[in-house]
């Protein structure tokens, strides 16, 4: 790859919200906001117990100065495990007794889309070794009874995403008993037990007279209707119980049916009535679609319906009541309107802990790695944690990657997106690879092509190190630990720990071992077993290292040593870790919080002992691809005052050129005096409201991004920062005043540029989204005065409008600019220009043009970035002179760009730059289309 001129930079396979990115939510990091009446006092932040006004700047000790919130699962172990591919404990519920046919049953361990074998009693069998990795909680994938077989699919539901039971155990992994006496033991051995939970999506049971699995059809093309014919938009009543009545003869773009003898086949009841589903055809996953479409033909829920939200409310209650379930992994909650989980979340949680489950935990999938947006989910939309696919991409970058450090130390420093009143970064689950994107081990052998055994484990524990001595909570992906690999994401990375039968498991090349997929693989003396136990033994006899505050402290320029420390607010010993991602031994010389004193190696190859400097600093060499943790002899010294603490101007957190962000938030920063271990908590008012905390931060810059998405334009706030240092003195700084950020209105289609002909459809998104809001459209042709086109569009989150610019009979060569308006409480909004050209001549076309990019091996290519390759030509379109590509990929993030006859001489990446960045696709899985144009060199997938 050495001629490849491609700037190489993320390909772990993680999914941005395309949905939300470039659709309802108008963003780069946008989001739905939260409907909800205000009151004109009322703040959108929940306001800590007890918070009082704290006074002026006096340095009075005002009881608002808070302790960055530690939530009660701050230091949980996972083992997340698919019950089908650890063990089989119970060979006689191999096939769910539905016989011996596969293509009924599902059963066919020779086939890695199929039921393996794996059950619960496997599960409970084996649960000492699950333990001996220092695991706290289990974490079962889906568990409930599937459709066996989707023959459209030609695969089985061993997986769990197929549901049609939600109230009992899928028959191939065992009985509802069985579930309670796993339950039991692990908490009889002091561990917990989570469920993987779907709340949008059943089985694929309903079909439609139109045809099954049909394309989506939109809601400005066919919107809903009352059962009595009246148009109405869903968004308009969401969380409310005056839903309208719908038919489902005539209230969908399809008419749903159910084969008759699938007619009552789902469980609860409630779910066989199809009017309780969108019923708008298949999801590309882009725009209002990720939100109303099946996954593949998936039965997509009507959560906007109360009756949706009641009845998943009181499906998971009872699996909590009945079963003691300790938390729940939410399934494609990105996928979901914000609006139910604001109701779902805080219903099962207040139900948990009546049921004396004060430590129940829910996470959900949200696959993206911008915080801005991942974090909205646990601001705005009142869930406790999401898993952390920020994370995954940056400890693949580094540990397995070896990028430059310093991204590191960006990543860290955007956690405070997460920080509110009642959450922060500390409680969301870290992990390093799954079911979908692939494992860790994959991730390092495919980075390092080149490299022995030995330098892949050491990869493979150096990534284990920065999550375990990070924030937040490790997940291990079954078998990591014995160093699986596989060659992908999704059935690539669901190999059996129990012996294979599957041809393709069988070439797998496993890490740190010899042994392959023939044999039973649980063999505790394996090097990463022993690693990840030794880490979850160290975290529990030394808690900082779990939840301590996460300081940042030193980034190499490149390559080499990222380190930071862990606090206890309480303890204050301070313990430094450094890693080394660079193949030679680095030494550093690494701020901390003490000045001359002795610091002990807790952890790694390196000096016993070692002594700050005057200024603080201590110097540490690390080995290559390793780890290594220090801890202070004895507590940071006490502060002998409260250190000073002054407001920055807040500002909206909106998105840049260069960055990801939220216009729904504002970011309020605190310069604090002095060098300790300080605690800063923000307060916000609105006038005539009480001062409310918005959050505490215990790490350097101190900040926070405050939702203010569901109040009005215009609103006046006021902000101020109470300042705690390690003696329990406080400071208060002085007010700032700012006031809430009108939307932003981006226009996502057509692309800059482009060249139309007939009917242009032009799209909107506003941030943040409101059902509420209306848009309108105006044009402008060759530099004239704006005009509007068609009628203002209140059918969120895509508003949308269709031009007949043939009508207007413009010449060839014409610019057409478009623009988005809108007026939201008395504030007036436009977006920015898009500008087309009408009818542009042919350009001359090249031979050929490729997608390439890492994703050319999934398309068939002897290896990635292979501007040759004839798997990845496009096709050109004659139509529109547009060059095509439909594939179909497995979940993930992709980088690529446009090479121009085969070869690095011509290529193109963002924006159609010619040797320009490489673009990024973030991936659910499936089907995708790349366009490009070779009048604008612009090329894009979706």
């Amino acid at each position: 790859m050495s001629s490849n001129p491609v700037q190489r930079f993320t390909r772990p396979r993680t999914t941005l919200n395309h949905a939300r990115r470039a659709s309802g939510i108008a963003r780069t990091a946008a989001a739905a906001a939260a409907v909800l009446a205000l009151v004109s006092a009322a703040l959108p932040a929940q306001a800590a117990p007890g918070s009082r006004d704290p006074g002026s700047p006096s340095g009075s000790q005002p009881s608002s100065a808070l302790q960055s919130l530690r939530a009660p699962v701050t230091d949980e172990n996972f083992y997340f495990v698919m019950a089908d591919r650890f063990s089989n404990g119970d060979a006689a519920n191999d096939d769910g007794g539905l016989g011996p046919d596969p293509m009924v049953s599902g059963f066919d361990p020779t086939r890695k889309g199929f039921y393996n074998g794996g059950d619960l009693n496997g599960l409970l069998e084996k649960i000492d070794y699950i333990q001996g990795l220092g695991t706290t909680s289990i974490w079962l994938t889906p568990s409930f009874k599937n459709k066996a077989v989707q023959p459209e699919d030609k695969s089985a539901g061993y997986h769990g995403y197929w549901v049609t039971d939600f109230t009992q155990i899928d028959p191939h992994l065992g009985t509802n008993a069985e579930l309670k006496e796993l339950i039991d033991e692990a908490h009889s051995r002091g561990m917990k037990v989570y469920f993987d939970i779907i709340t949008n999506h059943t089985a694929d049971v309903i079909g439609y007279e139109e045809g099954a699995r049909a394309g989506y059809v939109s809601k400005d093309k066919a919107p809903y209707r009352t059962a009595a014919g009246a148009e109405f938009d869903d968004r308009d009543y969401e969380g409310k119980a005056d839903f309208p009545r719908l038919d489902a003869k005539t209230s969908f773009p399809y008419t749903p049916v159910l084969d008759p003898a699938e007619q009552n086949l789902k469980v609860p009841a409630w779910l066989n009535d199809p009017t309780l589903y969108h019923n708008r055809g298949d999801t590309t996953f882009a725009g209002e679609n990720s939100y109303y479409g099946d996954f593949f033909g998936l039965d997509d829920l009507f959560t906007e319906h109360p009756a949706v939200v009641k009845g998943m409310t009181d499906v998971y209650q009872t699996w909590i009541r009945d079963f003691g379930v300790d938390g729940f992994r939410i399934d494609t909650m990105k996928h979901v309107n914000d609006e139910f989980w604001q109701q779902f979340g805080p219903k099962v949680l207040s139900y948990a802990k009546q049921q004396g489950k004060d430590e129940f935990f829910m996470f959900g999938e949200v696959f993206d790695t911008s915080k801005s947006f991942t974090s909205q989910f646990t601001t705005r939309n009142k869930m406790q944690a999401v898993l952390d696919f920020p994370f995954q991409d940056a400890a693949r970058n580094f540990a397995s990657r070896s990028r430059d450090a310093r991204q590191l130390e960006t990543f860290f420093s955007l956690d405070d997106w997460y920080t509110d009143a009642d959450s922060n970064v500390y409680q969301l689950p870290t992990f390093l690879g799954n079911h979908d994107m692939g494992r860790i081990g994959s991730f390092i052998s495919a980075d390092n092509p080149g490299a022995d055994d030995a330098e892949r484990v050491s990869r493979d524990e150096l990534a284990h190190e920065l999550m375990y001595f990070s924030r937040g909570n490790p997940v291990i992906y079954y078998g990591d630990e014995q160093g699986f690999t596989g060659p992908g994401g999704d059935q690539d990375a669901r190999q059996t720990l129990f012996a294979s039968k599957v041809p393709e498991y069988l070439d797998d090349d496993l890490l740190g071992t010899d042994a392959t997929h023939a044999t039973d693989n649980f063999n505790t003396a394996h090097p990463l077993y022993g690693k990840i136990s030794e880490l979850a033994a160290l975290t529990k006899d030394h808690p900082a290292l779990r939840n301590g505050a996460h300081q940042h402290r030193y980034a190499s320029d490149g390559p080499g040593v990222y380190a930071f420390s862990r606090t206890d607010a309480k303890d204050q010993r301070e313990y430094v870790v450094a890693l080394n991602n660079s193949e030679q031994p680095r030494t550093a010389s690494i701020p901390t919080y003490i000045a001359k004193r002795n610091y002990t190696l807790l952890y790694g190859d390196a000096a016993a002992e070692s002594k700050t400097s005057a200024d603080g600093k201590l110097t540490v060499t690390v080995p290559p691809l390793s780890a290594v943790v220090y801890q202070s002899s004895g507590r940071i010294p006490h502060s002998k005052r409260a250190p000073g603490v002054t407001l920055q101007a807040p500002a909206p957190a909106a998105a840049t050129a260069t960055a990801p962000g939220d216009n729904g938030r504002m970011q309020v920063t605190a310069d604090v005096d002095g060098s300790s271990f300080y605690q800063v908590t923000f307060q916000a008012q609105t006038a005539g409201g009480k001062w409310e905390s918005i959050g505490t931060d215990d790490t350097a810059p101190y900040r926070v991004f405050h939702d203010v998405a569901s109040l009005n334009p215009g609103t006046a706030l006021k902000y101020r920062a109470v300042a705690l240092d390690n003696s329990g003195h406080t400071s208060v700084s002085r007010t700032r005043a700012a006031s809430v950020p009108a939307p932003a209105l981006t226009i996502q289609q057509p692309k800059e540029g482009s060249t139309v002909q007939g009917n242009v459809e032009v799209m909107a998104t506003a941030d943040p989204e409101k059902a509420s809001h209306e848009v309108g459209f105006e044009r402008r042709i060759a530099g004239g005065e704006w005009t509007p086109v068609g009628v203002a569009d209140d059918s969120s989150p895509d508003y949308t409008v269709v031009d007949d610019i043939a009508a207007l009979q413009l010449p060839d060569g014409t610019k057409v600019s478009y623009r988005a308006t809108m007026s939201s409480s008395g504030v007036s909004v436009v977006s920015g220009v898009r500008t087309v050209v009408v009818g542009i001549a042919a350009v001359p076309q090249p031979q050929s043009v490729t997608v390439a990019g890492d994703l050319n091996d999934e398309m068939g290519c002897p290896g990635d970035w292979q501007p040759a390759c004839t798997s990845a030509f496009m096709a050109l379109d004659p139509t529109d002179s547009i060059w095509k590509l439909t594939a179909h990929l497995p979940a993930g993030r992709y980088e690529f760009k446009a090479a121009i006859n085969g070869s690095w001489d011509e290529n193109y990446g963002q924006g159609g730059a010619q040797n320009g960045t490489n673009l990024v696709l973030n991936h659910d899985g499936g089907q995708v289309t790349f366009r490009y144009s070779h009048s604008t060199h612009v090329i894009t997938a979706g």
